[in-house]
Formats: structure tokens, sequence, C-alpha cells
């Protein structure tokens, strides 16, 4: 899928983008974990809100949540992330 172009991908197009089905799509749609539009009957989903590595963007929100998961990966498993950086 080609996101330098077009600003917006049908649920088809991110399922197949993503490997899953367009159920699936819906899915996360509908309980919050990808942002969409409805259009008529359909979701329409902006390529800023595509997962990063199909062709999203590193918005400010998304790198405040990675941070946040680093940071308490790194609390909870910093000792073990030592230990498996020694091997």
């Amino acid at each position: 899928m080609n996101t330098d172009k077009k600003e917006f991908f049908s649920t088809s197009e991110v399922a197949q983008n993503l490997g899953i089905s367009r159920t699936a799509v819906l899915k996360k749609i509908t309980s919050g974990k990808l942002k969409a539009q409805k259009i008529g009957r359909n979701y329409v989903i902006h390529a800023d809100d595509l997962p990063i590595k199909h062709g999203g963007k590193l918005t400010k929100e998304k790198k405040e949540i990675i941070d946040q998961a680093i940071k308490k990966t790194v609390k909870d498993y910093g000792e073990a992330l030592k230990l498996l950086g020694k091997e």
C-alpha cells in the first residue's frame, strides 16, 4: 500500500495491508484501537492513523505512549534486560 499519495484508506485496503480480515479491522475500529471516520455506511482510515510500520506517522501522542511503555518496561524488567544484554 503506497501511503505517500493516498490520504484515506478503506477497511478492505487496511485489512489487506495488515494481513488481517476486514472484520478484524472493523473490530479494531469499534473497540477504539484503530481510529476511523464513518462516511455513510463505510469507514475510512486516515494514513496518519495507520500503524507506524504500515505508513502511519509518529505523532507526538504516539511518541509519548511509546516513551511511557519503554519507561515501564525498564522499571519492571530493568534487571532482566541488563542480564540479557550481557549474553
